[in-house]
């Protein structure tokens, strides 16, 4: 068993939004925003964010930084770039030892300015004289793109080394047009109420109770009701491959939970530690896609696959049922690539994107550990292709750094797939990857591949190491893109 990093231990969120990356795009008028999420400069391309929480900054190790490379017409590049840290101007804070800032990443518009604002969680940052508390910070969009910035509230009682902020996602929660943040962090989770000021002040922002430890939380539209719904996966005793719920908008609910305006809604059958909600088949329903990248003797009550698997549930008008036959693929399943072996860490990572511009969520999915060749947990990444049947092992293809035309050769521990990101970042109407290779020589890389119609293709693939960029130390670039 190979050990896992902090990234998955304590798990970066992922949030997408059920039409995320999957409208055709407009160019926005001279004198605004495009208003699209994603997009910190308001130019109308979508820009990517990518964790680096292990970062140097300057002789400060492990304080962590955030790379934002801009998107246009001819995809994203180095020398379009921004890093962020605690030391940059107007970003609160300071870059302190192992303060992991970039530890966990969400887009969305929190201020209703237009310009897509990102969420950072810096998950053991000291507050006053205690350590490893964890904060979470939002980073503003502008013209220039993003600068500056502020912290959002503390809840009360935070204990030291409880990694608050390990996990973040943004939604419309309660329907009523502003984007809310959730924040979670071992058995803390918090809900703040948008829309926010420049200050990070929410109009209302509440805690939401004792959730188990909880390292990772997404959420997206599964009732069509143009409220996201959020999901909390967390290891208990007898399933560590996660307890599934999710939480979604019910005003006069009375059942004892903090969250009097929420219903929590048990998956019972479900496992999962990680996911991402999607429309798969068209229907109009965010489909909730979990991975389980554990195989079935990592623990008690494991129902998973040799080397992992994902499984699809359904949406509807009340979500998904919870007796429904979810659709189960792993490395084994008809049409997708490769075989299932132990330690493959298949459904690590997960994200939703249109591809090919058909119209369908397709899912990428991460896994890092899958061993090729004699090279060990060089990982890969296979993309599911959506349909009105929906997600099946038809057509799938698997991509690794030994794919004719991806930059780089597979080596061992390269971890290629440790991260997914599907996102339009050239305005085409397809999702481009982003995916990335969390321990590249040590220190990480990332490399993007652009979407077609026939798929993804290899041809102008580009390829970002840490220290291409100028990051120092250890980085863990790629470890964490924002959704």
């Amino acid at each position: 068993m190979h050990q896992r990093p902090v990234r998955l231990a304590l798990a970066a969120a992922t949030a997408t939004a059920l039409t995320g990356g999957l409208l055709a795009l407009s160019a926005p008028s001279a004198l605004a925003a495009s208003g699209l999420t994603g997009d910190f400069n308001g130019d109308g391309y979508r820009d990517v964010a990518i964790g680096a929480a292990g970062a140097d900054v300057g002789s400060v190790q492990s304080a962590g930084a955030v790379v934002v490379l801009y998107g246009s017409s001819s995809g994203v590049s180095a020398a379009k770039k921004t890093v962020i840290t605690q030391n940059s101007t107007g970003v609160p804070g300071a870059a302190e030892y192992g303060d992991r800032f970039g530890g966990s990443l969400a887009a969305a518009d929190l201020n209703r300015d237009g310009y897509s604002d990102l969420v950072v969680g810096s998950q053991y940052e000291a507050i006053g004289d205690r350590d490893g508390v964890g904060s979470v910070t939002v980073v503003w969009g502008g013209t220039s793109g993003l600068s500056g910035g502020a912290g959002l509230p503390q809840p009360s009682g935070l204990s030291e080394w409880g990694g608050y902020s390990s996990g973040v996602a943004t939604g419309d929660f309660d329907g009523d047009g502003d984007t809310d943040v959730t924040v979670t962090g071992q058995s803390r989770t918090h809900l703040y109420n948008g829309p926010f000021t420049r200050t990070g002040t929410p109009l209302s922002h509440q805690d939401v109770g004792e959730l188990g430890s909880t390292y990772e939380v997404f959420a997206g539209d599964m009732t069509g009701d143009r409220k996201d719904e959020r999901v909390y996966p967390f290891g208990v005793d007898g399933d560590p491959a996660g307890d599934i719920s999710y939480f979604r908008h019910d005003p006069g609910n009375w059942d004892a939970h903090p969250e009097s305006d929420y219903a929590r809604v048990e998956l019972p059958q479900a496992d999962g530690s990680d996911g991402v909600i999607a429309d798969v088949d068209k229907d109009g329903y965010g489909d909730l896609v979990l991975g389980n990248h554990l195989d079935p003797d990592d623990g008690d009550s494991v129902d998973s696959h040799i080397g992992g698997q994902i499984t699809v549930w359904y949406g509807g008008p009340d979500g998904p049922d919870p007796a429904q036959k979810p659709t189960v693929i792993h490395q084994d399943t008809e049409g997708v690539p490769g075989g299932g072996e132990r330690d493959d860490l298949f459904g690590a990572a997960l994200s939703a994107g249109d591809v090919n511009g058909d119209g369908y969520a397709d899912i990428a999915v991460g896994a890092w550990g899958e061993d090729l060749g004699t090279e060990k947990d060089t990982g890969a990444v296979t993309v599911l292709y959506g349909s009105a049947s929906g997600l099946t092992g038809k057509g799938a293809k698997q991509y690794s750094q030994d794919t004719a035309g991806v930059p780089g050769a597979n080596e061992t521990d390269d971890a290629f797939g440790m991260s997914v990101r599907l996102v339009d970042l050239d305005k085409n109407g397809k999702a481009d990857l982003v995916t990335g290779a969390g321990y590249e020589n040590g220190y990480g890389a990332v490399t993007v591949m652009r979407g077609t119609a026939t798929g993804l293709t290899t041809s102008g693939a580009v390829f970002l190491s840490a220290r291409g960029i100028s990051l120092q130390g250890g980085a863990d670039f790629g470890w964490t893109i924002a959704q």
